[in-house]
């Protein structure tokens, strides 16, 4: 049977970590829970989470080379789990974020940990804390947290949060796995056409010099690209470079990044799948807002912070105008025009009956099947289109020194 390394809580708060043999991991569960201890975190034996942090639990982790400064995503989601299963466990707050700081993984997720909570020693609540570090803590979590201090059921908000962003987590990634394999494709495409450019063509470049003939005009003009390549190679990585930043910091303008968002929905099946992908998280977080107590109204207005395509977002600033005035939500959602006509449908019957956060659950889960189906129906598509592209690019440069080639022999003849 595998090994399972664990990190557990006693009653008095204690941190325990060893190992245990078992058929899964909800077999060292049920045996740590009869020794009364509380499970933080339980993985196999060669899992990642077993390294210096869990040998060294007491000691702050020190910083690895190329490790970045900042807390990422999926470090916030690990704390928002582990706190979760302390507070459910019974322990204070304070004693909780004290167990998480010997815990961390990273420098930066240790100090993230301490300044808020010195911030709650210092009398503050949680939210507050969190509020103060946006560039980690978004909105949508920050008012999670104050509705679940508010109904007093911290532990219980908190669990249910870690599982909207596992949800959201696993939509990301299966679009990112999807998309490994056409990277791939294209990045051999490149790197075939510059190795054909750069040393291929040029055996045969001198070759045609010698010949004196006027050369076809394809083969002159892959000559010229490899001459080119070779000699402004620098020129032509520093002029991507400064494509890529100038592309990036332009999309950071308002007025260019609406008119971006509005042609990647208009786009031809990758617009369907990223309509999907909003709508889907739209859907889980409003629900996950209303189940935890707040208001349409102020859902709605976290949710459009959360959502990355601006023209859907925008699309939520006359749904909040006209559910202020009374005329409900899932109509003028409808009445919009970009959103789905089945998630609003859904919406509305969840309005209508008093089930919408029940609603809402359903069409995110519709929809997360939905994207899967899309992105692999687009990838049906792409991937022979790529391979096809690339057979006709390195063909074509092939050819073009064949062409060369054979005006050659036609001389020699």
């Amino acid at each position: 049977m595998p090994i399972f390394r664990y990190r557990a809580v006693a009653p008095s708060g204690e941190v325990s970590t060893g190992e245990f043999d078992g058929a899964s991991e909800s077999d060292i569960v049920e045996r740590l829970r009869e020794q009364g201890l509380m499970p933080v975190q339980i993985a196999q034996a060669s899992d990642a989470f077993v390294g210096a942090a869990a040998a060294n639990a007491a000691q702050m982790p020190r910083r690895r080379l190329f490790q970045s400064k900042n807390v990422s995503r999926d470090q916030v989601l690990g704390l928002t789990r582990e706190l979760a299963t302390l507070l459910r466990a019974g322990l204070p707050l304070d004693r909780a974020l004290e167990i998480l700081i010997s815990l961390a993984p990273t420098p930066p997720v240790a100090l993230l940990l301490q300044g808020i909570r010195d911030n709650v020693r210092g009398g503050k609540s949680l939210s507050q804390a969190l509020d103060a570090r946006r560039e980690v803590f978004s909105r949508f979590y920050v008012n999670i947290v104050r509705a679940g201090e508010a109904g007093g059921a911290l532990g219980v908000v908190l669990q249910r949060l870690a599982e909207t962003m596992e949800r959201n987590k696993e939509l990301r990634e299966n679009v990112r796995s999807a998309l490994i394999y056409p990277t791939i494709l294209i990045g051999v495409a490149v790197v075939s056409v510059i190795v054909l450019l750069i040393f291929v063509v040029p055996q045969f470049q001198q070759t045609f010099a010698q010949a004196g003939k006027a050369l076809p005009l394809p083969t002159e003009i892959v000559i010229f690209l490899g001459t080119f390549m070779r000699r402004w190679w620098w020129a032509t990585l520093a002029v991507v470079v400064l494509g890529v930043v100038w592309f990036r910091r332009r999309g950071k303008n308002p007025l260019v990044r609406r008119v971006r968002d509005a042609r990647l929905l208009r786009a031809p099946l990758l617009g369907d799948i990223l309509a999907k992908v909003e709508v889907a998280r739209f859907a889980r977080t409003l629900a996950t807002l209303l189940g935890n107590g707040v208001t349409l109204l102020s859902g709605l207005s976290i949710v459009k912070d959360t959502m990355g395509n601006v023209i859907l977002a925008g699309a939520l600033d006359s749904v909040i105008v006209k559910l202020r005035e009374g005329k409900g939500f899932g109509r003028p959602l409808g009445e919009s025009g970009i959103y789905p006509r089945l998630a609003t449908q859904m919406i509305m019957v969840g309005e209508e009956s008093g089930r919408l956060e029940e609603m809402l659950v359903r069409v995110a889960d519709i929809y997360d099947r939905e994207v899967q189906i899309a992105v692999k129906r687009f990838l049906a598509i792409l991937e022979p289109a790529m391979i096809l592209g690339l057979a006709v690019l390195v063909g074509g440069i092939v050819f073009s020194i064949l062409l060369g080639v054979m005006g050659m022999s036609e001389l020699v003849g």
